[in-house]
Parts: structure tokens; C-alpha cells; sequence
């Protein structure tokens, strides 16, 4: 009996993000490469969690959720999303979306599959792809605005294609798909029969006066479309893993059953602490976010553009990719060690977000940090001026 590794093992290696934060350990940096979100929690949320530990909801849930928090969510869906969902039978909580988009994948995708993902895309997505023996199809954006073609995306379609990922807000590029681009790829997923996976975690960080849009939400989509969100980013919560996915009956069945087998349930207490933020938090609550998150945007990218590093600015979410070509270096590993030994800052090298070289000019930053931090990475990173 041989001792080697999953043959699945062998096609994915660490996560960059990670890399890059133990290396910041290491040298107690300043981490802008893993999205933690050190902002504060909101009281309300952080008082629910704990009044249901005190009222005894440390139990496992149903596999799908507390239904405190389906029925929150589905009437957050109605409100906000323009998305009618039944608590029962349609929604699924899960380990963070990150683990709702993993069971989707699971539940829906067969090994030789052909997913589409746009680029730069998000690792874990990939990732997640990669481990059910799925094929990867890359859709090239281009900088700075990230923007592709309905033809360019049309021809990369073909009879393997199963599903389409799409995530807007994005991450690391910080594009928000427009409504022509979402009905472009919802005509194609029609047309050719397609699921679509979206994971919209970063659905309230918008900035310049963009409205947030679920492709679930335009016509002859619903059906077809697994909508993914969470509170991880929201509520600054991302070490509760609190996730969760919308789809219709007979696709949530099967998600669910994997959401079962993998997690059992998300944390109890947490999700009941989560349902009374979903439940109290005021409409200002979310713009007052999406105001200060923009704040930090402009604060920290005019301290990349005086150190020489174009960025490509962000539509939303809070993560910007950096030109760093002009640093020393071959590749946007090396560009990220060298920054990370001359100014003590962490980012995640590109090529954890393409699958070619144009990876290496660039690195991607976190901006979700208190105040003093991000002044201070301001300070670091603007002492680089050339």
C-alpha cells in the first residue's frame, strides 16, 4: 500500500494569503494580505451570540440553520436583493460562504466539468474546483477595470461547460458587475443550460454610488443561480464562519446534504447572534459601511499612487490590486517579499489570482483595518515614494 498524498492534493498548494500572513508573523508586520477585517463587531451582534449561549443554543441545528436565521436571511433576500426565498426549503447556512460555495461545487459539479471563473479570480474558488475534479475555464479581464466581452465569454463555452462563477463584488479586483455584463453571462447560462454559482459576500461594501445586483434576480435566472453571501465581511465576524446559500428546492436538497455531511451545522450561538444583527441592524448600519470603506479606499490608494504603485482603484469590496511591476523582482512574489522587508507590509502576491504571467506585476492589499493601522501603512508605504 502506497503512502502518497491524494492525487487531489497534488494540484493545489497553499493559499498565498496564508503564506504571506505567516510570513508577516514572522517579522510582526503589518498583514494588509489576509482579510480578516480587524474592524470592530457591532454590539448587537456580539450581545446575540451571547445571549444565546447564556439561553443554552449550543446544540447542533438543523443541517441547514437555525430557523431564526433562514427566516432573516429570507427576509433580508426580499428587501434587499429583490429575491423571494423560502426559509424551509431554499436556504442553507453554512461554514462561511467559502464552505457554502464548496458544497454547491460538490453537490453540483461532476469530475470533468468545465466551470468558467473570471480573472483575476479568487483562489479558494479555484481551489474548490480543482477538489471535486472540475476544469477550470479562465475569462480574462482586463485592467483597470476589469471588463470583458459578451463574445469573449461566448466562446469559451462549450459542451462541457456546466457552471459559471461570478463574484461581485469581487475579490481581489474590487469590480461590480454591471447589469449589462450579469445579463450577458445570465443569456449565455440559457442558452446553453448553465448553472450559476455567485458568491456575493461583499454585497454591501459598494462604493462611487453603485447598487448591488443578484443575477438570481434577473429574468430566467433564479432557478439556475446558487446565490452565496454571508455576514463574515459585514459584520467583521470572519473567524465565526457564518455563511450561507440560496437555490432553488431541489438544488438546496443536495447542498444541504452536503452541508450535513461536511460541517452538520454552522455554530449555533453564532448564528443566533447573527440573526438578531440581520434582524435589528438599521438600513444606515450598511451604508455608514460602504461610506467608510470608501474612505479607506481613496486614504490608502493615494498612498499607493505617491509610492509609485498604480492601483487598479476598486468598485467594491476592500482589497486592491497594485501595479508593482517596477519593483525589484521577477515575479509578484518577490515583488510582495521585498515589500514586506523594506516597509514591514504584507500583500498577496498576483499570482494566487491568474493563471498566467500577468500575475507577476501585481499584488494584491487588504484595506479592511482600524484607523491606526491603515494611517500607519500609509506612512510605510508612501516612504517608498520614487
Amino acid at each position: 500500500m502506497s503512502r502518497e498524498p491524494n492525487q487531489r492534493m497534488t494540484r493545489l498548494a497553499q493559499s498565498e494569503i496564508r503564506a504571506m500572513t505567516q510570513a508577516c508573523a514572522r517579522i510582526k508586520g503589518l498583514n494588509m494580505a489576509q482579510g480578516v477585517c480587524d474592524t470592530g463587531v457591532p454590539s448587537v451582534v456580539a450581545q446575540g451570540a451571547e445571549r444565546a449561549i447564556v439561553q443554552g443554543i449550543n446544540t447542533y441545528t438543523r443541517y441547514d440553520g437555525l430557523v431564526e436565521l433562514r427566516t432573516a436571511i429570507a427576509q433580508k433576500l426580499a428587501d434587499y436583493n429583490g429575491l423571494s426565498a423560502d426559509p424551509e426549503t431554499e436556504i442553507t447556512v453554512s461554514a462561511g460562504a467559502t464552505g457554502s460555495f464548496h458544497c454547491a461545487c460538490l453537490a453540483l459539479l461532476n469530475p470533468g466539468d468545465e466551470v468558467i471563473v473570471f480573472e483575476p479570480y479568487y483562489g479558494y474558488h479555484m481551489s474548490a474546483i480543482l477538489a471535486v475534479e472540475a476544469v477550470p475555464r479562465v475569462m480574462r479581464m482586463h485592467a483597470p477595470d476589469w471588463v470583458f466581452t459578451k463574445a469573449d465569454l461566448a466562446q469559451l463555452i462549450s459542451s462541457r461547460t456546466k457552471a459559471i462563477v461570478v463574484n461581485t463584488p469581487g475579490n481581489p479586483s474590487g469590480k461590480v458587475f454591471t447589469r449589462q455584463e450579469l445579463e450577458w453571462i445570465g443569456q449565455l447560462a440559457q442558452e446553453h443550460d448553465l448553472f450559476v454559482l455567485t458568491d456575493e459576500i461583499y454585497e454591501y461594501f459598494l462604493f462611487d454610488g453603485r447598487r448591488h445586483i443578484s443575477l438570481a434576480s434577473l429574468p430566467g435566472m433564479r432557478d439556475r443561480t446558487i446565490t452565496i453571501g454571508g455576514y463574515s465581511k459585514t459584520f467583521s465576524i470572519t473567524g465565526w464562519r457564518i455563511g450561507y446559500s440560496v437555490a432553488s428546492p431541489q438544488w438546496a436538497q443536495l447542498i444541504g446534504a452536503m452541508n450535513d455531511l461536511l460541517y452538520v451545522c454552522a455554530p449555533a450561538p453564532l448564528q443566533f447572534g447573527v440573526a438578531v444583527g440581520v434582524q435589528e441592524l438599521p438600513p444606515s448600519f450598511y451604508t455608514d459601511l460602504a461610506r467608510e470603506y470608501e474612505r479607506k479606499r481613496d486614504q490608502f490608494c493615494r498612498s499607493l499612487r505617491q509610492a509609485g504603485l498604480v492601483p487598479s482603484v476598486p468598485q467594491g469590496a476592500y482589497y486592491v490590486l497594485a501595479d508593482v511591476a517596477q519593483l525589484p523582482g521577477a515575479t509578484g512574489k518577490d515583488r510582495a517579499m521585498y515589500l514586506l522587508d523594506k516597509t514591514g507590509i504584507a500583500g498577496v502576491p498576483g499570482e494566487a489570482f491568474f493563471s498566467g504571467p500577468e500575475g507577476h506585476r501585481y499584488v494584491r492589499f487588504c484595506f479592511a483595518k482600524t484607523d491606526n493601522d491603515l494611517l500607519e501603512a500609509c506612512r510605510r508605504m508612501e516612504q517608498l515614494s520614487p
